[in-house]
């Protein structure tokens, strides 16, 4: 794992596959996304990098099921007795009670099904019988809500995390806006692709509609960072770099022939 530095109080956590983010508030760390399953060593010694113990984390926040980005919560929350948190329509799956529904390959392009087939050729999988990788079940503490607020990014300043519900990569995928930074997390709602980083749409969406839809909500949210999934983030202009990934999928005017 590599810990990054991308401002004094926020730090990525970057594994082989997927990443985490850690949030510092003073003393008190919010984990966005928790790395993939037996990462949970790795994120402690990350917070004993920043001088703090495991004892300053305070919440983990997950923005979708996926084994990638939820895979260690259920060891750092029972270590820590720290609560997860999590939008509704994905926490039976976090949890352990549903199968975690496959993505939908039958309206993605063809370079997508074998980004699929090639990450996934070791484990019996394909995108003829796209079956998750369950995580690992933990329980959630919080089940939210678009439109939530969260204690982090100083909401006593008159700021704090708003969920922002973007279903598509799966159903209950959120980002978490922090308006007071004008920082946005997209969770896997959208990635940094290409050679050179560009932002795009998510790959390996539950629903292609539903998540286009959602990174057209993304792009018009006011904000100067984007901080993914996968890839590296967007420090400057991130408001942009949404919309020009969201105008890939505008359909051009008859009056513009």
């Amino acid at each position: 794992m590599d810990l990054v530095e991308l401002k004094p109080w926020l730090h990525l956590l970057r594994f082989p596959v997927g990443q985490a983010y850690l949030w510092r508030d003073g003393d008190a760390l919010t984990l966005i996304d928790s790395g993939p399953p037996g990462a949970a060593d790795d994120v402690e010694g990350a917070i004993g990098t920043l001088g703090l113990q495991p004892s300053a984390l305070r919440r983990i926040v997950l923005t979708h099921f996926h084994a990638d980005h939820s895979g260690a919560a259920g060891e750092l929350a029972t270590r820590h007795s720290v609560p997860v948190l999590a939008h509704h329509a994905d926490a039976p799956v976090i949890r352990g009670e549903l199968p975690p529904p496959p993505p939908d390959f039958s309206d993605a392009p063809d370079w997508e099904r074998r980004l699929f087939d090639q990450i996934h050729a070791g484990y019996g999988i394909s995108s003829e019988d796209p079956r998750p990788i369950p995580a690992p079940p933990v329980h959630v503490d919080h089940e939210l809500r678009g439109g939530d607020t969260l204690d982090l990014g100083g909401g006593g300043l008159g700021g704090g995390g708003l969920v922002v519900a973007v279903p598509g990569h799966t159903d209950g995928s959120i980002a978490v806006q922090l308006p007071l930074h004008r920082a946005l997390f997209t969770g896997d709602a959208v990635a940094a692709g290409g050679e050179d980083g560009t932002a795009m749409l998510g790959v390996f969406n539950a629903d292609r509609g539903r998540a286009i839809s959602s990174l057209e909500r993304l792009a018009e949210l006011p904000v100067d960072a984007a901080y993914f999934g996968h890839g590296g983030p967007v420090t400057r202009d991130a408001a942009g770099a949404l919309r020009q990934a969201a105008a890939l999928f505008v359909e051009p005017s008859a009056g513009g022939r």
